[in-house]
């Protein structure tokens, strides 16, 4: 499959859980995740990003975050891979949601990016 989702959150139980959501919709499309630090605590590592880019079937990634400093370790892992990472500032569950549903649906890269432009974060 062209392209996957990647979720990042600073607690594991989040980004373990809402693949079981997303797969509802969107039972074809790869999703990977990272959740909390190496030692289990709240927070996010890089090892843990960089497996979940790796481990997606996917050739591009739209990645989804919960808070700043995973978008920070997202950007630099997306230096850190031969994948293309599509990075979204938007609503973390509401974004994934709608960018799972639209892949699912096999709809254009540029309508899921406009969809989501509504979900942004300012």
């Amino acid at each position: 499959m062209k392209y996957g989702i990647t979720l990042v959150s600073h607690v594991e139980e989040i980004a373990y859980g809402l693949p079981k959501l997303l797969k509802q919709v969107a039972q074809e499309v790869p999703i990977t995740f990272a959740g909390g630090t190496s030692d289990g605590d709240v927070g996010t590592s890089m090892e843990k990003i960089l497996a979940a880019f790796e481990n997606n079937e996917a050739d591009e990634i739209l990645a989804f975050y919960d808070l700043g400093s995973s978008k920070m370790n997202l950007e630099l892992a997306s230096e850190m891979t031969a994948k293309k990472i599509h990075l979204y500032d938007t609503a973390f569950i509401e974004g994934a949601y709608t960018a799972a549903t639209l892949l699912q649906a096999n709809v254009a890269l540029p309508e899921i990016e406009k969809q989501l432009e509504e979900l942004k974060i300012k």
